[in-house]
């Protein structure tokens, strides 16, 4: 029986995913296997021996400590564009907002005198204060072409307009879904020096970290407007404030309102919205949900920010799943222990990613509790487990 502890509310629709016979799903489990969180920063937890895997029913992972969790040999996996649609029409939503005024516009009528006599003057005054411009033949550029990024050129490029893109780590599959019509930048100055609107759409890492700055404002085109639905810190946000004070941003549209942004003129906040709908909620929770079953019962790994992904089809019922730090020999040292143990090697796949490396081993008979202890005193290896038979 696996316990899985859940941090935040997780939607039930995933967490059914859970078979109820061989999985205990709950928010005060003691000793459990994997924990499942949404938004609930990790950072000073303590988190208990027992876990294996930590789950993350979303895209970012800055709130879970990856770097402290590879050290124990524990994966992290997070759902990639299970929420990309949602993020899509949000941003799409601030595009038309930016172009066509809305929000102060809004304010403004909020503000009038519903029992003044000239209303319908100060109506049509609003009309030409707040008059705005149309998307097609705009360009839009859009810095990081992942899977929302990829949705939003497409409907950007179903609205008319043209789309300048910027990813130096974009994947084969990403590329091979882009609208043939995106235009490849070569940097992130590129773009601001073309486009009329730039979103951004990468993780939060220290290279991002203000990844927009006042270097690379001043070389935006006048009036443009900048959308951040990816993380806060990407953005500079007091050189976001000065380019709005000297006009040379239109305006400013983000998922992630902050003191110094509120009230501000130029800028639009919204309380965290992007990914806040029934559906990617429930799309993030069953993804995430089956990448953590798929290696409790299997050893499996898929979408995991810090580890390889590996598969291997079950051909025995003993399996042992290895995690290790990426350095020479440490195949022939599993190896040797395994042969000096006398157990056959029936089938094993060995991944690396950058200092992580992850092996799975099937074997003819069983492994016994003192080689796996002989495997764990193995210097550079940071997890061993049985895998049980399904």
């Amino acid at each position: 029986m696996f316990r899985i502890l859940t941090i935040n509310a997780i939607s039930a629709q995933g967490l059914g995913r859970f078979p109820a016979g061989r999985y205990t799903v709950g928010k005060a489990l003691a000793d459990p296997d994997a924990i499942l969180v949404r938004s609930h920063d990790m950072h000073a937890m303590a988190i208990p021996a027992s876990v294996k895997a930590i789950g993350r029913a979303g895209a970012g992972t800055n709130n879970i400590p990856v770097g402290a969790l590879s050290k124990r040999g524990i994966p992290v996996f997070n759902a990639p564009g299970a929420n990309a649609n949602a993020v899509k029409e949000l941003v799409l939503t601030a595009l038309l907002m930016g172009a066509r005024n809305v929000v102060p516009a809004l304010r403004y009528v909020e503000g009038l005198d519903r029992n003044a006599p000239d209303l319908e003057a100060q109506v049509e005054d609003g009309k030409k204060r707040f008059a705005g411009f149309e998307l097609p033949q705009r360009t839009l550029g859009i810095v990081g072409l992942g899977a929302i990024g990829g949705l939003v050129a497409d409907v950007a490029i179903k609205l008319g307009m043209k789309v300048v893109g910027f990813d130096p780590e974009i994947t084969v599959d990403a590329a091979w879904r882009l609208p043939a019509s995106v235009r490849k930048a070569h940097s992130i100055d590129e773009v601001l020096k073309s486009a009329d609107f730039v979103t951004l759409h990468v993780p939060l890492l220290p290279v991002t970290r203000h990844l927009v700055d006042a270097r690379r404002l001043a070389l935006a085109k006048p009036g443009m407007v900048l959308l951040n639905f990816s993380r806060d810190a990407i953005v500079d946000e007091q050189a976001v404030l000065a380019a709005l004070r000297e006009r040379r941003l239109k305006s400013y549209l983000t998922d992630f309102p902050s003191a110094a942004l509120i009230g501000e003129p130029g800028v639009v906040a919204l309380p965290h919205l992007g990914a806040s709908t029934a559906e990617a909620e429930d799309n993030s929770a069953a993804m995430v949900v089956d990448q953590v079953r798929e290696f409790l019962e299997h050893g499996t790994v898929a979408n995991s920010v810090n580890f390889p992904n590996v598969e291997m089809e079950r051909e025995s019922p003993h399996r042992i799943a290895i995690a290790n730090a990426n350095v020479p020999n440490m195949l022939g040292q599993i190896s040797s222990t395994m042969a000096q143990a006398g157990l056959n090697i029936h089938n094993m796949v060995n991944r690396s990613r950058g200092e992580m490396a992850y092996t799975l081993v099937d074997t003819d008979s069983a492994v016994r509790d003192e080689t796996v202890r002989g495997l764990a005193a193995i210097g550079g290896v940071l997890s061993v487990r049985l895998v049980p038979d399904a």
